[in-house]
């Protein structure tokens, strides 16, 4: 019994030596591991476009230019009509089921601003090519999408002005983007003294 005792002892003192280490080696006083990123690395990596798409950069295009982009780079696992494929999920569709028991989120029956489009599209599309696309080639294939979902039509430019302008058919199906703007905790979806 004293045996188990002593080597419980000795791995509590083992772990709690270990545990002080770590604890040590990410404190500031650590040197000699990493380096604070350059200006250029930060903005690389800020490429998230905001609801408002205030960050969207110059260039535009329509569903036209789009739509042999689209045949080129996503139709393999979006389908050629945009019907989704065992790679992809269809882009189309699901007008009027979001309040259904199956409802089909896509495009146009759930997503709630086109500039999440435009953002999702630039930083993870084509799958293993990701940021492959130019920004003229992501409104391309935007505008595409938007009219494939009858939200504009095919002539139509997306560009950082126009972008942010849609109306997309689900926009007041979800919250505010600032929660304070419903006081009602009822009606923000509080539940068990948990708000969203």
């Amino acid at each position: 019994m004293r045996s188990s005792c002593s080597r419980l002892v000795a791995l509590t003192a083992l772990i709690l030596s270990l545990g002080c280490s770590l604890a040590l080696a990410q404190g500031p006083r650590f040197q000699g591991v990493g380096r604070a990123p350059t200006q250029q690395e930060i903005q690389a990596w800020d490429i998230a476009i905001s609801l408002d798409g205030k960050e969207l950069p110059p260039g535009g295009g329509n569903a036209q230019q789009g739509a042999p982009l689209f045949a080129a780079k996503c139709s393999a696992c979006h389908g050629r009509n945009l019907e989704g494929t065992a790679h992809g999920p269809s882009l189309t569709g699901g007008k009027g089921t979001i309040h259904t028991l199956r409802p089909k989120k896509t495009i146009g029956s759930y997503w709630p601003f086109a500039t999440s489009i435009w953002d999702y599209v630039n930083r993870a599309m084509p799958r293993y090519q990701e940021g492959s696309l130019t920004a003229d080639q992501v409104y391309a294939l935007t505008a595409f999408l938007l009219f494939r979902n009858d939200i504009i039509g095919e002539n139509e430019v997306m560009n950082a002005q126009s972008l942010p302008k849609v109306q997309m058919p689900n926009r007041d199906g979800f919250i505010p983007q600032r929660l304070e703007e419903i006081p009602d905790t009822v009606k923000r979806g509080c539940k068990f003294g948990t708000c969203p």
